[in-house]
């Protein structure tokens, strides 16, 4: 089964991808799961981040300008706490579900057993991927882009409208191992 990476600069709209791609699988009754990682805006400036299941209606903080830390990333404290609380349940799914993750970046990837559960997550043959990764050197995304199983799609702001749409038909295509 394939991994599906999405790739990209900062802004170049891997959230957007992620987001439209789930909610074209959901509107399908495609069972989906996961997160995306939301830019908190005020007074036209961004102030943080929010992480928001896929599955369920939570959210909650990831990263914000007035949170101490540590860690820190850049100008942010961020929230690993809130970060497991959210993620982790969204990434300990049954068999046959579509799991979209945006993103694993600088603030996500801080957290070990996040990073634990994604290697744990693309070494199962029963579900499908989608995740979102940053475009700076890290062991796990190194890792995950150099997979035989994986498949690299990069997003610009030129494509990032039509890219949706191939990728929800191609997880709607590919699907998991054991399932009919």
């Amino acid at each position: 089964m394939t991994i599906h990476l999405v790739r990209g600069r900062p802004g170049s709209g891997k959230t957007t991808v992620a987001g439209a791609v789930a909610a074209r699988l959901q509107a399908a009754g495609v069972a989906v799961t996961g997160f995306v990682t939301e830019e908190v805006r005020e007074g036209g400036r961004r102030r943080g981040f929010r992480l928001r299941r896929l599955d369920v209606e939570d959210r909650g903080v990831l990263a914000d300008v007035a949170l101490p830390g540590p860690p820190r990333v850049g100008r942010y404290g961020v929230d690993v706490a809130a970060l497991e609380r959210l993620a982790l349940p969204a990434l300990d799914v049954p068999p046959g579900v579509v799991v979209v993750v945006d993103e694993l970046g600088p603030m996500e990837l801080v957290s070990e057993p996040l990073r634990t559960a994604v290697g744990q997550l693309v070494d199962r043959r029963d579900v499908r991927c989608l995740l979102t990764v940053h475009a700076r050197p890290h062991p796990l995304t190194d890792a995950l882009l150099a997979r035989p199983d994986a498949e690299v799609h990069e997003v610009t702001r030129g494509d990032r409208d039509a890219l949706p749409a191939r990728l929800a038909a191609r997880l709607r295509a590919d699907p998991p191992a054991g399932t009919p």
